[in-house]
């Protein structure tokens, strides 16, 4: 394929798995001091999707791709690059994304993992879209997937209420000028860094019979500092990845943002003036799943009959790092 030639990249099919296990906020009351009243009220989230101890990141990877696939009506054999957004791996190496590779048997294809916390999607996303537009690949494919229960703090009321498991996909491809990836905005503040992370099992403090009994192993979050930063940088980066696409919130037809807490998401829909019928929310059923969330939701959105031929999507997220993404596609199918 030649170099020199110039393809616009749009996403050509979605999909998603949830595990079918059910953790409602009325199991947590049994579990931790808390109660399904205060996780309503400050998150939104009612239940959310637990993966039984065997299953892992690579399996729910492999099935949400597998969907994508045939959504996108290609072969495994026809994608050139598969990129997996993760931060719970299901080990250090080889990457996720070979295991999902050789799952599905696309031969053809590089792979690499990501790790930016739950902007990872719109980072995949934007990462597809300079390997198809500048002609290097034909399809590549995002896969966006964690199983946070296996990090979650369980007696840890602050944070096991939050999360959930689960993995999206999209298959990123050439389409017709004027639609597809409209543009992207990432970036990141790692001065942030600390205020949400895992202290164990990296080179900073290798895995020990201490690290594991002082539960450092799992998600460790400053929620204060989190929900400011989110609250700012929703607003901050859609405003900016509209501005590059020559767009105003107005022009919004769905907006998917990263679904961690219904607070943060109101807070953006109040400082961009908009319509609550064009938020798409599904947190209440399944917690923040990092990355997959946004993947999850598109596709939900999609499959609902949400999305129509040139609808202006507007997908934000924000994560661990700290780091942001946001996105805008014009829907082409």
């Amino acid at each position: 394929m030649s170099q020199n030639n110039t393809f616009k990249a749009g996403i050509l099919g979605t999909g998603s798995f949830l595990p079918e296990n059910k953790l409602t906020n009325k199991d947590l009351e049994k579990m931790v001091d808390t109660s399904d009243e205060w996780i309503v009220s400050r998150t939104g989230i009612k239940e959310r999707r637990i993966a039984p101890p065997s299953m892992t990141t690579s399996y729910m990877a492999t099935e949400a791709a597998k969907k994508a696939i045939e959504d996108a009506k290609i072969t495994a054999e026809d994608i050139d690059l598969i990129i997996v957004a993760t931060v719970v791996p299901d080990m250090n190496f080889p990457s996720t994304a070979c295991l999902v590779q050789a799952n599905i048997g696309a031969i053809k294809a590089a792979a690499f993992d990501i790790e930016v916390g739950c902007s990872g999607f719109i980072y995949g996303l934007s990462i597809a879209k300079q390997f198809i537009e500048n002609g290097t690949y034909k399809n590549v494919l995002v896969i966006a997937a964690d199983v946070l229960s296996k990090i979650t703090n369980w007696e840890d009321r602050n944070t096991c209420v939050l999360f959930g498991d689960g993995a999206g996909a999209a298959i990123v491809g050439q389409v017709e000028d004027g639609y597809g990836i409209l543009d992207n905005f990432i970036g990141a503040d790692g001065k942030g860094g600390m205020h949400l992370y895992m202290p164990a099992g990296g080179s900073r403090m290798p895995a020990c019979e201490e690290s594991v009994k002082n539960k450092l192993h799992t998600i460790h979050m400053n929620g204060q500092e989190v929900f400011k930063f989110a609250v700012n940088v929703m607003n901050t980066a859609t405003i900016e990845v509209l501005n590059r696409c020559g767009l105003k919130p107005e022009d919004v037809d769905i907006f998917i943002p990263h679904q961690a807490n219904i607070r943060i998401i109101d807070a953006a829909i109040k400082k961009l003036k908009l319509s609550k019928e064009k938020v798409f929310i599904n947190l209440d059923k399944y917690g923040n799943m990092s990355a997959a969330s946004v993947a999850v939701a598109l596709d939900e959105a999609l499959k609902a009959g949400k999305i129509k031929n040139g609808d202006i999507i507007l997908m934000v997220a924000f994560g661990a790092g700290l780091t942001w993404g946001s996105t805008v596609i014009k829907w082409f199918k």
